[in-house]
């Protein structure tokens, strides 16, 4: 005596054999394939969104055109500019600022006012107990004019990447400090 369920009906047409399919076995590839089909819909972009950030083009050395060369004296001075900036799906356009100020030699160099104790802005000149540096109000932090930390930072001030195009100073990303040692 013979199953239904494991019959398998065969027909011969021309010399080809086919094998014909249970309905029990129609509704398994059925089910399974629908099964298959929605969880690659909730995996892939699972997949996307942890492989996506690997694949973008990195926008690294974009410069912004910040001052003229000719308004830049030994004295730093600062200057704030915009720079557009993609975040995912959102585009902003924030404010930064810029030490922007002349060596002994005549070399033009730019530094980030954020203090590398806390993060909070320094100023130049603003205490009257530290003159000719970089002052932190928040912590007490000071630096020299080339950034070099005096007290309670654990670094100096980091600078920005500088280019000098046509009588313009353009500043690029923010680089660790090579002005001191």
């Amino acid at each position: 005596m013979s199953n239904h369920n494991e019959h398998e009906e065969t027909t011969n047409h021309g010399g080809l054999t086919r094998k014909e399919i249970s309905r029990r076995q129609f509704l398994t590839y059925t089910l399974g394939g629908a099964t298959a089909f929605m969880a690659g819909g909730a995996v892939i972009p699972m997949i996307r969104f942890a492989v996506d950030p690997l694949l973008q083009k990195k926008d690294t050395g974009a410069f912004v055109k910040v001052a003229e060369e000719s308004k830049i004296t030994e004295e730093p001075t600062e200057f704030t500019f915009q720079k557009h900036q993609v975040d995912g799906w959102y585009e902003s356009d924030p404010t930064f600022s810029a030490y922007i100020a002349r060596d002994s030699k005549g070399e033009i160099f730019a530094l980030s006012p954020i203090c590398q104790h806390l993060g909070c802005t320094v100023g130049w000149n603003s205490d009257k107990k530290f003159p000719n540096e970089y002052h932190c109000p928040c912590h007490g932090a000071h630096y020299t004019k080339d950034g070099k930390q005096l007290a309670v930072a654990r670094g100096p001030l980091k600078q920005y990447d500088i280019r000098i195009e046509n009588g313009w100073v353009y500043l690029g990303d923010i680089i660790e400090n090579t002005r001191v040692k």
